[in-house]
């Protein structure tokens, strides 16, 4: 994967969220997250929508995420590991925000 197309995934603060959901997740072999919890910690429909309709396909089309729609969970895809650094270093660096409050 290509570094802009790294930096064009990371731009949504919503995709960023779910990402940094799956790396801080249950200390398993497959961490799963449920999107619309993800989403809904703001409790606005509006980001479930667009999770939904948007970030997680966007996710998905870069094999970043597998997302299960019968059970509504998401986990890590056979793509994540090319990204997580870059998630990493820059949920470090602005680490006294929130995930969702980076820049957009």
């Amino acid at each position: 994967m290509l570094l802009n197309d790294k930096l064009s995934v990371l731009a949504s603060s919503e995709r960023r969220q779910l990402l940094h959901a799956l790396t801080n997740g249950p200390a398993s072999d497959t961490p799963t997250v449920s999107p619309t919890t993800v989403a809904t910690e703001d409790g606005d429909r509006e980001h479930v929508i667009a999770l939904h309709h948007i970030h997680l396909p966007r996710l998905e089309d870069h094999d970043l995420v597998t997302w299960d729609q019968k059970t509504d969970t998401v986990t890590k895809g056979p793509q994540f590991d090319e990204i997580e650094p870059l998630l990493t270093d820059l949920t470090e660096k602005y680490s006294t925000q929130s995930i969702s409050e980076l820049p957009d």
